[in-house]
C-alpha cells in the first residue's frame, strides 16, 4: 500500500497546492488577514505532503518494489542501494517529483523566513508558489503518476542506465534542481511586487538573498554535472555545448544578471523593470529546460522523456506563466518609475552594461539551441549547432563582460569621471597585459587567445585586489567593517578570473594522444611515460570490467598508478568506459580505455589537461563568494526595518502607492 499512499499524498498535496495559490491571493487583494494567514501552514502542509509522497516513491525503490512501474523501468534488485535511491529521480517520473519536492522545500523556507515581511508580501509570494506547484502537480498525476502500477509485478527491474550509476549522480540533479526552482521565490517576490504595488528598495532587498541562494545552488548543479562529463563520459572534455547543459547555462547566465539589477534596484531605486524582467526570465528559461527535457525534443545523455504528450502540458504550462507574468507586467509598468538618475560613467551604467551583455549572452545560447528544433519542426531538415557556433557568438561577449567586471566595483554610484578612474587603473592594466603575455611562455603555447584570456584573467585578479585594499583604507584599516557582501562580490568576481585561468589553459595546452598499446609499450605524452601493464578481469556488484594498469614515471621517478575500466554491465548489456584521473592542482593526468584490438593490444586515449581542476575551482569560489553574500547580516537588520515602515504606512486603495521609488532610496 505504499505507493498508493504517496499517490494519495500528491492528491491532498494538490488540494492544498490550490488552497494556497488562490486563498491567500485574494486575502492580500481584500486585506482580509484572516485569510491572508493560511498562507504559511498551507505552504507547511504542502512541503509535509510532498515529502511524504517522496518518501514513499523512495521506499518502493529501495525495497525492490517491481510492481511500481517507475521501479521496475529504472531499477534492479543488484543495484547498490545508493544507486537504488538515486534511481529515484533517475526517471522523467521521478525527477518531475523531486522538482516539485524541492518547489515545496523552498516554499517551506521562505514561510520559515519571511517573520520580517509584511503579511501581504508573504501572502502573494506563497499564492504564487502555490500556483506553480499546482500546474506540476497536475502535470505529474495527469500525464507522469510516478506510483502507477503493473499486475503482476516484474520479476526484476531493468536497472537504471549506467550513465547515471555515478556518486556525481546521486548529488548532480538536487543541486541543479535546487537552483531551478530557486528562482521560482525571486519569480514569485517580482509577481507579488507587480500585484502589490511594491517595487521600491525594500522589495529588493527581500528578494535578493533568495535570488543568490538559488544561484549558488544552479552553480554548484552545473560545475558537478561538467565535472561528472569529464570524468564518466572518457572523451575528456568538460562542457561540450550539449542542449540539455545549455538548458541549465541559460537561466544562470539570466539569475548572474538579476543579482547584479537587483543591487541597483535595492541602493539607487533604478532597473525596477529590468529587475522584474529578469525574474520572470530566469523562472521562465528555468521551466523552458524542464519542457526541454521532457518533451522528448531532445537527444541527450541528459534527456528522460520521449512522450509528445508531456511536452505538449509543459509547453502549455510554459506559455501560461510567460504570458501570465508578462500581461501583469504590461498592466503594471507605467506606474513603475524610472527610478534614479545616473551619469554615462557610473555604477549605475556599467552594471546596465552588465545586464545587456548577459542578456544577449543568453540570447545567442537560446538561439543556438532552439534553432535546430524548430528547422526540424518546420519539416526544413536537420542541422547541427556545436562548439563552434557557441564559441564563436558566446566568447566575444565573455571580453568586455570580464574587463568591465574589474572596473564596475571601484567605480562611484551616480557619476565617475573618467580621468580619476584610468590614473587609479591603468597601471593595473598595464601589468595584466604583462602578465597575460608571459603565462603562455609557461605552457610553451603562445596563441592570440590565451594571451587575452589569461590577460582578462589577471586583469580580474589586481583590480578585485587593488580594490579590496582601496576599500579596507577607506575603512580605516578595519576589514571587519566592510559588508560580508563586499566580500562575497570579490570573492565570486575572482572564481570567474580561476575560471578563466583553467579554461584558457587547458584549451589552449593540453595534450592529447590516442594509442594503440601492447602490453609492455610505453608512451611518453608532455613529459609522463605511460607503461601498460596489462588487463585485468574484474567483477563489481551488477557489472564486469576490463580494467586496465598504468603506471606513470616522470624522468625515471614513479609518479602514480592509473586504472581506467572498460564495463558492461550485465542487465542492459551496455558497455561505459570509466576513466582513471591522478588530479593535481596545475595538471590532470587522464587516461581512459578505448576497444580491444586483440588480447594483448588495446587502443588507450592519453590527456595532459593543465589547469583543468581550475574550472571547478572557480565555480567553487564563486558559490562561496554568493554564500558570503547571502549570509549578510545586513539583509536581515534592514528587512526588519522595512517590514516595520511598510506596516505603519498607509496605503492607497489598489496598493499602487508603493510604484514609486521608496524615500531615501536615491542616494543609498
Amino acid at each position: 500500500m505504499v505507493p498508493e499512499l504517496g499517490h494519495f499524498a500528491l492528491i491532498i498535496a494538490l488540494v492544498i497546492a490550490i488552497v494556497l495559490g488562490t486563498v491567500p491571493i485574494v486575502g492580500a487583494a481584500r486585506g482580509n488577514a484572516i485569510l491572508m494567514s493560511v498562507a504559511k501552514p498551507a505552504g507547511q502542509g504542502f512541503f509535509v505532503f510532498m515529502a511524504m509522497a517522496y518518501a514513499c516513491l523512495a521506499w518502493s525503490f529501495l525495497a525492490d518494489d517491481f510492481s511500481v512501474l517507475n521501479v521496475a523501468s529504472n531499477s534492479n534488485s543488484s543495484l547498490p542501494m545508493a544507486y537504488k535511491f538515486a534511481a529515484s529521480w533517475g526517471s522523467h517520473e521521478g525527477s518531475l517529483l523531486l522538482w516539485t519536492l524541492m518547489l515545496s522545500c523552498w516554499t517551506l523556507a521562505v514561510t520559515a523566513f519571511s517573520k520580517h515581511l509584511p503579511d501581504d508580501m508573504v501572502a502573494r509570494v506563497l499564492g504564487v508558489m502555490g500556483l506553480v506547484g499546482v500546474g506540476f502537480l497536475l502535470f505529474m498525476l495527469l500525464t507522469s503518476n510516478p506510483f502507477d502500477r503493473i499486475l503482476p509485478g516484474a520479476a526484476d527491474g531493468r536497472d537504471l542506465n549506467p550513465l547515471l550509476q555515478d556518486p556525481g549522480m546521486v548529488i548532480h540533479p538536487p543541486m541543479l534542481y535546487m537552483g531551478y526552482v530557486g528562482f521560482s521565490v525571486a519569480f514569485a517576490f517580482a509577481i507579488a511586487a507587480l500585484l502589490g504595488g511594491r517595487m521600491d528598495a525594500a522589495w529588493a532587498r527581500w528578494s535578493r538573498p533568495w535570488t543568490t541562494v538559488a544561484w549558488i545552488f544552479l552553480t554548484l548543479g552545473i560545475a558537478i554535472g561538467s565535472w561528472w562529463a569529464y570524468y564518466e563520459l572518457g572523451w575528456g572534455g568538460w562542457w561540450f555545448w550539449d542542449p540539455v547543459e545549455n538548458a541549465s547555462f541559460l537561466p544562470w547566465l539570466v539569475g548572474t544578471a538579476l543579482i547584479h539589477s537587483l543591487a541597483v534596484t535595492e541602493k539607487r531605486g533604478s532597473f525596477k523593470s529590468w529587475t522584474v524582467l529578469l525574474a520572470i526570465a530566469a523562472f521562465s528559461l528555468s521551466l523552458l529546460g524542464t519542457f526541454l527535457v521532457r518533451s522528448g525534443v531532445l537527444t541527450s545523455v541528459h534527456a528522460f522523456a520521449t512522450d509528445p504528450r508531456r511536452g505538449v502540458f509543459i509547453l502549455a504550462l510554459l506559455v501560461i506563466v510567460i504570458g501570465s507574468s508578462l500581461a501583469l507586467f504590461a498592466w503594471r509598468a507605467p506606474k513603475v518609475g524610472l527610478g534614479g538618475s545616473f551619469g554615462l560613467l557610473s555604477k549605475e551604467s556599467l552594471l546596465l552594461t552588465n545586464n545587456v551583455l548577459l542578456s544577449v549572452a543568453a540570447g545567442s545560447v537560446l538561439l543556438g539551441t532552439l534553432y535546430p528544433l524548430f528547422l526540424d519542426a518546420l519539416g526544413l531538415g536537420k542541422i547541427s549547432v556545436g562548439p563552434p557556433y557557441f564559441d564563436s557568438v558566446f566568447v566575444p561577449l565573455m571580453v568586455p563582460i570580464l574587463f568591465l567586471m574589474a572596473v564596475g566595483p571601484i567605480t562611484r554610484w551616480k557619476n565617475q569621471e573618467l580621468r580619476p578612474l584610468v590614473r587609479r587603473l591603468s597601471a593595473v592594466l598595464a601589468a595584466a597585459v604583462v602578465l597575460g603575455v608571459a603565462a603562455p611562455f609557461l605552457a610553451d603555447k603562445l596563441t592570440p587567445m590565451m594571451v587575452l584570456s589569461m590577460s582578462l584573467a589577471f586583469w580580474v585578479f589586481l583590480a578585485t585586489a587593488f580594490g579590496i585594499v582601496d576599500r579596507v583604507r577607506a575603512a580605516n584599516g578595519k576589514p571587519g567593517a566592510i559588508p560580508m557582501s563586499y566580500w562575497g562580490m570579490q570573492l565570486a568576481h575572482a572564481g570567474v578570473g580561476v575560471f578563466v585561468v583553467g579554461v584558457a589553459m587547458v584549451n589552449g595546452s593540453q595534450t592529447t594522444a590516442d594509442l594503440k598499446m601492447k602490453v609492455g609499450d610505453t608512451a611518453n605524452v608532455a613529459g609522463f611515460d605511460y607503461r601498460f601493464d596489462g588487463i585485468n578481469e574484474i567483477d563489481g556488484p551488477n557489472y564486469i570490467a576490463a580494467r586496465g594498469t598504468l603506471t606513470v614515471t616522470k624522468d625515471g621517478e614513479p609518479v602514480t598508478t592509473l586504472h581506467p575500466e572498460k564495463r558492461i554491465y550485465r542487465v542492459q548489456q551496455m558497455p561505459m568506459t570509466e576513466a582513471a584521473i591522478d588530479t593535481h592542482i596545475t595538471h590532470d593526468l587522464y587516461v581512459s580505455l578505448g576497444e580491444a584490438v586483440d588480447q594483448d593490444t588495446w587502443i588507450v586515449r592519453i590527456f595532459h589537461k593543465p589547469f583543468v581542476v581550475w574550472i571547478w575551482g572557480g565555480c567553487g569560489l564563486m558559490a562561496l563568494g554568493g554564500l558570503l553574500a547571502a549570509m549578510d547580516r545586513r539583509y536581515r537588520k534592514l528587512a526588519a526595518r522595512d517590514a516595520a515602515a511598510q506596516s505603519n504606512a498607509p496605503t492607497q486603495a489598489g496598493g499602487t502607492a508603493s510604484l514609486r521609488p521608496a524615500p531615501g532610496s536615491q542616494g543609498a
